[in-house]
């Protein structure tokens, strides 16, 4: 999660982190502020590093009825991915998988589910089927909303994870075609002890990068034991 990195701080990461880095989002709508984005994205595409823009910036010109410019924009910087969310709007879900539809005539798709309101309950049997309707409608994969501060959606309001709801969201969704929003140094080892060292893991910042593949390692002491337990230790 990039939440606005100067462009030396993305060669920074770039070059202590690439190796460990899937996606850069830029969260939320900072691109629409961040100076120098064309050097930056070329910087994470240059490291071999996919770049898309936070779901929030696409509700933003959806609402202004301005998508074909979204589009436009996105070609404009030569990204390969987009995400789509209607976190922040109210969207009819047919609508958001017709631009699930649209995008990913052109480019690889992430839709995000769930709501950036923490009053906003989703029931688990919903989840479910928006996940599964969203990756029909062609997303490449699905991402469990808990926006950078882990604090809503796929968690209560401490952090804590929606046990429950996971454990119905993977009887009916592949757990491989989810990315699970997980800020939080305890979420990150709930899903990897969960679910194995590869599960996908968004919104994390860039310091904790290195930090978290020691988690997936088992090269801290979160998962030491669960990835090297031998006998008499």
């Amino acid at each position: 999660m990039d939440k606005g990195l100067s462009l030396r701080e993305a060669e920074d990461l770039m070059s202590s982190s690439a190796p460990y880095i899937d996606l850069v989002k830029l969260g939320w709508a900072t691109s629409y502020l961040t100076p120098n984005l064309e050097a930056k994205i070329k910087v994470y595409h240059d490291a071999g590093v996919n770049v898309y823009l936070g779901g929030t910036l696409l509700e933003a010109f959806i609402v202004r009825g301005q998508f074909q410019d979204y589009v436009d924009l996105i070609d404009r910087l030569g990204l390969r991915y987009a995400e789509v969310s209607d976190g922040s709007i109210t969207l009819d879900h047919a609508v958001k998988c017709k631009y699930i539809e649209t995008l990913a005539k052109k480019v690889t798709v992430l839709s995000e589910v769930g709501s950036k309101d923490a009053e906003k309950i989703i029931p688990p049997y919903k989840w479910i089927k928006l996940m599964n309707d969203e990756l029909n409608a062609g997303a490449w994969k699905v991402i469990g909303e808990a926006r950078e501060g882990g604090n809503v959606g796929l968690f209560r309001s401490t952090g804590e994870v929606r046990e429950g709801l996971v454990d119905e969201i993977l009887t009916q969704v592949p757990f491989e075609k989810i990315i699970w929003e997980a800020p939080i140094k305890a979420q990150q080892v709930f899903f990897i002890k969960l679910l194995g060292t590869n599960v996908n893991l968004g919104n994390i910042a860039p310091a904790e990068v290195i930090p978290l593949e020691t988690i997936r390692l088992g090269l801290r002491g979160d998962t030491f034991s669960t990835f090297f337990a031998p006998e008499g230790y």
